[in-house]
């Protein structure tokens, strides 16, 4: 099954997180990253740009708006997605808590309802 681990928190200034403490965080990054690789689990994993990047584009009644900033003010956004194959959610949940990114943020588990796969949706390759 496919299960997303998202993850929300809020984001530093520029100049709050000391360097060597980001440098710490990208190591436990590509550990943890290399064990889910290494356990045949991780699908793809993707790390944000800071909300102050994000365009958001809606139709409402008809009319189109592109927008700069997020759809949401609030203080914890979407910073990153990691998408793993496991059997179930607990061990979806598993890898959750081994995440270096719980110290800073909320890891919300999610299953996957759908996956597109070269261009076509597939609800039976989530479940597989």
């Amino acid at each position: 099954m496919h299960y997303a681990l998202l993850l929300n928190n809020a984001e530093p200034a520029e100049g709050d997180v000391p360097m060597e403490a980001m440098l710490q965080m990208q190591r436990a990054m590509a550990d943890y990253t290399a064990a889910l690789q290494a356990a045949g689990v991780l699908i793809g994993a993707e790390i944000l740009e800071p909300q102050a990047q994000t365009v958001t584009v809606t139709r409402r009644d008809g009319d189109l708006r592109v927008q700069d900033g997020p759809f949401a003010d609030t203080r914890e956004a979407l910073a990153g997605v990691f998408l793993l194959d496991v059997p179930d959610q607990d061990a979806a949940i598993a890898w959750a808590e081994k995440h270096p990114a719980t110290q800073y943020a909320v890891i919300e588990v999610r299953r996957v309802a759908a996956a597109c796969d070269e261009g076509i949706w597939n609800a039976n390759a989530c479940t597989d």
